[in-house]
This record gives C-alpha cells, sequence and structure tokens, in this order.
C-alpha cells in the first residue's frame, strides 16, 4: 500500500534489464519500512528471467565473500568460460581453490564477468536481501560488478538500512496518515480516527510497526515519541517469550547459531522439533535447510532480550558444532569468552590470515581488532592492532586505519602511517614520517627505499629545499646498500630532488634507468610501480625510458587496481608529452574514475591537472577550465604544489591558443610567482617560452628580453634537449640571429618526444621567416606545424598555424575533422586494435562484454566505418 511510485521505477528497472539495459537500485530506510516487500515484488516482475536470491545475517557478515558466494553459486559451472586469472581470483575468495593473496578488484572484475556469462542465456536479476548485513568484500566485488551492467540484461537489487549503499538508492519513508489507515483497518478491522493517528506519530508510518501494534493499547503519554525500533523490539521480543520453555530455548539457539539448520540442530539435538512452536507463532519460517526469521529485528530483539551468560554458553556451543580451523569456529568462542584470551586471539588470527590470503580486508581487519582486544600480552596487542590498520587501509576504510594505529601507540608502523598520508593526499605528513621511519631503518636498504618514498612526496610538494637535503642523505648511503633495488631507487630520487632544484640529477636518472631497465627489480614491488615512468618522464628524451616503457606496459595488466592510478597518471603524463595524446587522454580517462573510485586524492588531483593541461593543449576551453575548477582547490587544500603548477599551466597555454596572450600573461605571470616562491628552478616547469610569446604578442618585446636570458642559463645548466629547444626557441622569437637559434632548437627537438613543442617551434620559425618577407622559406614550416597540429587534434594551434599560412598566400587544404570519441570509446578502441578480444578487453577495462559491444557500436558509427580492420586504419 502506498508504494506505487517504487513499484513503478522498480518494474521499469527490472523491464529494461530484460531487454539487455541492465541496472542496480538499493532501496534503503528503518526496519520494517516495506524494503523487503518490494523485494519480493521485483521477484514477481521478474518473469522469464534467472532470479538468484541471497541475504546477509549477523553471523555471516564475517565471513570473507560470504554473501558473494551465496549469489554466484548457480553460475559457478561456468567458472572457466571466464578469463582465467578472473576465474582463479574468483576461485580463491570463495575458497573453491589456494593461491597467492589477491586484489578486491581483481574479485570485482571476475565477478562482473561471471553474472554477465551467466546472463547470457537468460536475463538475471540478483535479489539481495539485509545488504548490511553482508561482509564488506561481497559488498564491494557486486558493487563493482553493478556499475558496470549498463549494456548487459542484469539487475541487482538490494535492501539495506545504510543511508549511503554503494549503488543507486531509492530511500523509503513512513506511509502517510490515509495509507496507514488503510493498512490498519485490514489487519484489525474499523479503529478510531484518534488511535490512527496515535499510531502513526508513534510509528512514523512504519508499515510493519503499524501491523504489528494494529489493535494494541500504546500506553506512552501522547506527547512522548515513541522509537519505532524500540516498540518493535519489545513487542517481538514478548512474542518470543510468549512461546514455552523449550521453544524459547529453540528460537534463542537460532539468534545465536545463524540460519543454518544444520548448525541449530547440533546444538539442540532432540530438542530441535521445539523450533515448531516457533514458526506456528510466525516467528520463523523452516525450509531448505535453513531457519529464517521473519524479520531481522525479531533476531535482534530474541538475542538482545537473553541473559548474556546464556547467550555465551550458546556460542561456544555453536563453535563446538561448527568445528575446529573455520571462521565461524573462532568468532563464536571469541562471542563466548568475557575477558582476555590468548588462545582465541590466536584463532582469530588465523581466521584474519585466511580473510587477508582472500582479499576479504575488512573481514581480516576486525578479526585483528577483535585478537588484538582479546590478547593479554601488551605487546602482542599493539602488534595485531597494527596487523588490523594494515588490513583496514588495504580495505580503503583510512580512518579505521588511523585509529587502530593510533590504538597501536605512538611511533607504530611508521611507513604505514606514511603510505595512508601519501595517497589521501597529506604529503607533508607522508614526508615527514619517511624520513622518521628511514631514520630508525635497520639496513641502509630500507632507510634508502623510504628517503626515495619522502622525495617522491617532495615532488608533489614542489619542496625542493627539503628534497635536496634528502638527495644528500641518499647519496651518502648508497655506498652501502646491497640490493640494486635500494640502489636503483636512491638513484632515481636524488635525481629527481637535484633536478627540482636544476642542481643535476640527470646522470643519476640515467644511471638508474639503467638498472630498473636490466634487472626488472620493481615488478614485484607494487606500490612503487610507478617509478618506472619517473626517469623517462623527468629525462624527456628520445634514448631513455624505452625498456622502462615496455615494461610498465607488461605490468600494467598485472598491477593490482589499488596501484593503478599513480601508475596510469605517469603513463598518461609520458604519453601526453609525445604524440600520443589520444592514448593520453584515454589514460588519464582511466587513472581518474580509478582514483575516485580507491579514494587516493594525490592522484586524482595530478589526473585532473594534467588532463586539464591535455586539454588546453587540444583547445577544449570548457572542459579544461572545468578541470581547473576541481583540480585547483583540491591541490590547494592539500598542499599538491606541482599540481597547482601544471593548472596554471594549463589555464596560460590555453589563453595562448585561444590567441588572447592579455588573459594568458595573468595566468603565466602567477605560474611563475608560484615557481619563485617555491624555489622550483627545474626548466622544464618554467613558463618562460610561453611568457615571451605573449609578451610578444602584446608588443612588450623589452619586457621578454630578461625573462628568456635567464631561462637560456637555466637550461643550459640543465643540458637537457627538450629544455634546450625550447630555449632556443625563445631566443629564436626574440633574436636577430633568429635562424641559427630555430635551427638549433629543431636539432634538440630531434633528440626529443614531444611534437607538440616541435610544431610550436615550426610555427615560431615560419611566423618570424613570414614577417622578414621570406614567404616560400616560411611555408615547409608553417605546414610542419599545422599537420601536427591538425593530427594531434591542437584545434586552435592548428588555426594559428593556418593563419600565418594563409598570410604567406598559400592555398591551405584543412583536415576535415571527425567527430571525437570519448575518452572510454577511444581506450575501447585502442585496446581492440591491439588485436584483443573483446572478453580481453572487457576484463582489462574492468566492463562486461556486452558494454565494449555497446562502445564498438557507437566507435563504428562515428567514424563510418564496418571492420576492426578499418578500426586499427583510424587510430592514432
Amino acid at each position: 500500500m502506498g508504494r506505487d511510485s517504487e513499484r513503478h521505477r522498480i518494474e521499469r528497472l527490472v523491464a529494461s534489464a530484460r531487454i539487455g539495459r541492465g541496472g542496480a537500485l538499493a532501496l534503503t530506510g528503518e526496519p520494517g519500512v516495506g524494503k523487503t516487500t518490494l523485494l519480493r515484488f521485483a521477484a514477481s516482475c521478474a518473469t522469464g528471467m534467472t532470479v538468484v536470491r541471497a541475504a546477509g545475517s549477523v553471523p555471516e557478515r564475517e565471513i570473507p565473500f560470504g554473501g558473494l558466494h551465496q549469489v554466484l553459486r548457480p553460475a559457478l559451472d561456468r567458472l572457466t568460460e571466464i578469463p582465467a586469472p578472473q576465474a582463479q581470483a574468483l576461485s580463491v575468495a570463495l575458497a573453491l581453490s589456494s593461491g597467492p593473496a589477491i586484489d578486491r578488484f581483481a574479485v570485482g572484475a571476475a565477478t562482473l564477468s561471471l553474472l554477465c556469462r551467466f546472463a547470457e542465456d537468460r536475463p538475471l536479476a540478483v535479489l539481495l536481501d539485509d545488504l548490511h548485513l553482508v561482509d564488506r568484500a561481497s559488498v564491494d566485488a557486486l558493487a563493482f560488478a553493478a556499475r558496470r551492467v549498463a549494456a548487459d540484461p542484469i539487475v541487482l537489487l538490494a535492501t539495506t538500512r545504510a543511508p549511503d549503499p554503494p549503488l543507486p538508492t531509492l530511500a523509503l519513508t513512513g506511509l502517510d496518515l490515509a495509507t496507514a489507515r488503510d493498512l490498519v483497518t485490514s489487519r484489525s478491522g474499523p479503529v478510531s480516527p484518534e488511535h490512527i493517528a496515535r499510531l502513526h506519530r508513534a510509528t512514523a508510518g512504519n508499515p510493519l510497526a503499524l501491523i504489528e501494534l494494529a489493535g494494541r493499547r500504546v500506553d506512552t503519554s501522547p506527547e512522548a515519541p515513541l522509537p519505532v525500533s524500540a516498540a518493535l523490539a519489545h513487542e517481538f521480543a514478548a512474542q518470543a517469550r510468549s512461546l514455552g520453555p523449550a521453544g524459547q530455548a529453540a528460537v534463542l539457539v537460532a539468534a545465536v547459531a545463524g540460519a543454518d539448520l544444520r548448525v541449530v540442530a547440533g546444538v539442540l539435538g532432540a530438542e530441535v522439533d521445539a523450533l515448531a512452536e516457533a514458526e506456528s507463532a510466525g516467528l520463523v519460517t523452516i525450509a531448505d535447510g535453513r531457519v529464517e526469521f521473519r524479520h531481522p529485528l525479531i533476531r535482534a530483539a530474541v538475542y538482545g532480550d537473553a541473559d548474556p551468560q546464556r547467550r555465551r554458553s550458546i556460542h561456544r556451543a555453536v563453535a563446538a558444532v561448527v568445528g575446529e580451523g573455520s571462521d565461524r569456529h573462532a568468532w563464536h568462542l571469541a562471542e563466548a569468552v568475557v575477558g582476555p584470551d590468548a588462545e582465541v586471539a590466536g584463532l582469530l588470527v588465523q581466521a584474519a590470515v585466511r580473510a587477508h590470503d582472500r582479499s576479504a580486508h575488512d573481514v581480516a581487519s576486525a578479526a585483528y581488532e577483535r585478537a588484538a582486544r582479546l590478547s593479554p600480552d601488551l605487546d602482542r596487542h599493539a602488534a595485531l592492532c597494527v596487523s588490523a590498520a594494515e588490513s583496514a587501509w588495504l580495505a580503503g576504510e583510512t580512518r579505521r586505519s588511523v585509529a587502530l594505529l593510533d590504538q597501536a601507540g605512538p611511533g607504530s608502523a611508521v611507513e604505514l602511517r606514511a603510505a595512508i598520508a601519501a595517497r589521501t593526499g597529506s604529503l607533508t605528513e607522508a614526508r615527514d614520517l619517511c624520513r622518521v621511519a628511514a631514520a630508525a631503518a635497520g639496513t641502509p636498504d630500507a632507510a634508502v627505499v623510504l628517503l626515495a618514498d619522502a622525495v617522491n612526496a617532495c615532488f608533489y610538494l614542489g619542496d625542493t629545499a627539503t628534497g635536496v637535503a634528502l638527495a644528500h642523505d641518499i647519496e651518502a648511503r648508497l655506498a652501502l646498500v646491497t640490493t640494486p633495488r635500494a640502489a636503483g631507487l636512491g638513484q632515481m630520487a636524488a635525481g629527481v630532488a637535484r633536478i627540482l632544484a636544476n642542481l643535476g640529477g640527470a646522470d643519476q636518472i640515467r644511471a638508474a634507468v639503467e638498472l630498473l631497465t636490466s634487472s626488472g627489480l620493481l615488478r614485484e614491488d607494487r606500490s612503487r610501480l610507478s617509478w618506472l615512468m619517473i626517469g623517462p618522464m623527468f629525462l624527456r628524451d628520445a634514448d631513455s625510458g624505452t625498456e622502462l616503457r615496455r615494461t610498465v606496459a607488461n605490468a600494467r595488466t598485472e598491477a593490482a587496481v589499488g596501484t593503478l592510478p599513480a601508475l596510469l597518471f605517469h603513463v598518461a603524463r609520458d604519453e601526453a608529452t609525445t604524440d600520443q595524446w589520444a592514448r593520453a587522454e584515454a589514460t588519464y580517462d582511466e587513472a581518474t574514475h580509478l582514483a575516485r573510485e580507491t579514494g587516493q586524492e594525490t592522484d586524482l588531483a595530478m589526473c585532473l591537472a594534467g588532463r586539464a593541461w591535455l586539454q588546453a593543449r587540444l583547445g577544449n576551453e570548457n572542459r579544461c577550465r572545468d578541470l581547473v575548477a576541481e583540480a585547483l582547490p583540491l591541490c590547494r587544500s592539500r598542499d599538491i604544489h606541482i599540481g597547482r603548477v601544471w593548472s596554471l599551466f594549463a589555464l596560460g597555454e590555453l589563453e595562448l591558443g585561444r590567441g588572447d596572450p592579455a588573459k594568458a600573461l595573468v595566468h603565466l605571470e602567477e605560474l611563475a610567482g608560484l615557481l619563485a616562491e617555491l624555489k622550483l628552478t627545474d626548466p622544464d616547469l618554467s613558463p618562460a617560452p610561453e611568457l615571451t610569446d605573449a609578451l610578444v604578442r602584446l608588443h612588450r618585446r623589452d619586457e621578454a628580453v630578461p625573462i628568456a636570458e635567464r631561462f637560456r642559463d637555466e637550461a643550459a645548466a640543465k643540458g637537457q634537449p627538450w629544455s634546450m629547444a625550447r630555449a632556443e626557441r625563445t631566443s629564436g622569437v626574440l633574436g636577430e640571429d633568429f635562424e641559427t637559434h630555430f635551427e638549433a632548437s629543431l636539432r634538440y627537438h630531434e633528440r626529443t618526444l614531444d611534437e607538440f613543442e616541435t610544431a610550436r617551434t615550426h610555427l615560431a620559425y615560419g611566423a618570424r621567416l613570414r614577417r622578414a618577407r621570406r614567404r616560400a622559406d616560411a611555408r615547409p614550416h608553417l605546414h610542419a606545424a599545422l599537420e601536427t597540429f591538425e593530427r594531434l587534434r591542437a584545434a586552435r594551434w592548428a588555426d594559428l598555424a593556418a593563419v600565418e599560412l594563409g598570410a604567406t598566400g598559400e592555398t591551405i587544404k584543412r583536415r576535415d575533422e571527425e567527430e571525437t570519441l570519448t575518452p572510454q570509446e577511444l581506450q575501447v578502441s585502442l585496446l581492440l586494435a591491439e588485436g584483443k578480444t573483446t572478453r580481453e578487453v572487457a576484463a582489462a577495462l574492468f566492463l562486461s562484454p556486452k558494454t565494449i559491444e555497446y562502445h564498438l557500436r557507437k566507435v563504428y558509427t562515428k567514424l563510418g566505418i564496418r571492420s576492426r580492420a578499418e578500426l586499427a586504419d583510424r587510430l592514432p
């Protein structure tokens, strides 16, 4: 009654899934508000569909992937039909096989693949009751899949009391007064309007409360509120107390033991027949080997109404029935003890290890935390709190992880505290914690690796002073390290710190690149995979990093999803400084989505700033400004100053491309001031060439000369081809002997991979030649600039080149603009063009095969092609 709009929404959702447009919905609200009733209505709508039902429960909440196993059980015979790595991950998660620890996102991807495969034969409806009582690992996997079934015949409907589930929500509130009257009178016959109004006020329109209290006297004051949950709990407990002694004992065992009838019977023995009384009273139903309470609140009321000592004795009996070696055995014993118990704590640690190996990190954290509380030894308590914090961090529960570390005591697990701080944006704290941990490290190798992590934090902070000091510390220890991994990371970090301060460093990075290339050291160090891209990003030449790029391309498919945002950010930045802009756009998009999903704000800020810079060069004004508007507040609040630098660079280059040097100058001068404040003197970060360009266009040449001269000195000090090419171009824009400078610039460009900067030099060279009335000499350079800008889709810069070329008297034939692919469409297209199958692409992008096919159809329509062979020819 009174749920017409909700029923219509559910009907539409189920109907859409039946024709291949999937979706998900969580029904939220207090107990008794009608969530389960609507879930049953959804089942009645799912004609012609496979319906899979599952439900959460308190005893199963700490069992890793227990809820997921309920959902996937009917589909497990299809497990061999999904990609092998995903099948292995899911098998380990569900304890169907043994194997190494798995990433929780790999389980989510496998869940998606298996559900999609299962739904290929018949549309699928997954109905999940009491999502708030399902283990976190299962919720994460199912939510991951549910967000990606837009093009599949799958609907997932869940009920939950949680106000913010990881699914689209439909919040249920109480019934209105008129509907409440109809409901009460349908159950108890005519009642007075005053009584109906009193019940409605007392229950806030909660349907189950209205049904349970209909016809009963409400004894509280008319002015006193009657909390629904308290009223229902009292009513349900009273119903259980109305049973005979055997019935009361049986229903309490069921409340403690859970739904498995075998366990309940094992505890009750011959008295299991007493459950029939509770079934006759409408408190439970018994079917298919399960004992189900009519409503979760009934179970909670029975459990809470029982004598605590009696509850503990039943927990101990349940532990004996389920047997040693299982997670349930450990948890029931934990509920049975009153004070510290080393033996039970040890059993919980074993359960935590099993959960960790299955990537059920939240369950592992809960087990470690309970073990810590039960441990009589203070040192053991602290160690277990650290283990609980590590698992909480892996589960994405940052605040809880920090709270657990605080329980462990000050100074504990400093490296973990630093990792948390770095990934969530507290970079100053991360830097300082790494230095503290390095000072306390037991070996030079461990100290150097931690100092390298501190340098990495300094890069994002733009903290050159501390970075150089750290470089000195690293260099003092390098002679003492014993592993190539530490030596390579140390050389790389010291080189980065020196480059940011323009104090050399390039040779150290080259040495690190060679070392890391030859050893493949970091393939197993998931948390530091992104270091493999730092060398190419800082050297920016055509010779360094080729093998590292290949290593990263291979490692990318194997990396844990939690490590991907940082890795993909570095890959995208590298692609954006070559001619691979289309790939960079797609990689930035993927990294941004993953950073949001995993809560990694440092990587999110850098991805937003990097994407803004790329969009500026592409001439996408609104998109660039939107990205900067999101990036800058995040960078300011988290002291991610290098992201501020990139954002201001993006705005400056955007205005230059738009042909508005006055507005560009405002942003570029703010950028120059920020760099001076931070003492960031790396010429690769300097806007001097852009400032010179803007000032010359504004006829303020005299102001540009000292800027160009200082930049030339800084670039010469660095000695790298990318900065030298820009310095020579800047001198060519201003100098009388411009040909010498431009020709030198082009020779330096040949040693880099940055085609955009090369095209800008051709444009500046051609423009200078045209103004010198050497039109014939200007045209080849302007043609080269136009061709590159058009190939890169740098529309505004292509317009500038076309205007200059037209001014030489040249007839210009512009390339026809194709309809732009979205980043998702582009990523799908690139992977398919590499020869991957639809299922392989789906696995790589954590999407379903149907979604891949949906994107491919749109790509074919946009590009006017019909085959994958044509697709490969049309992509960059």
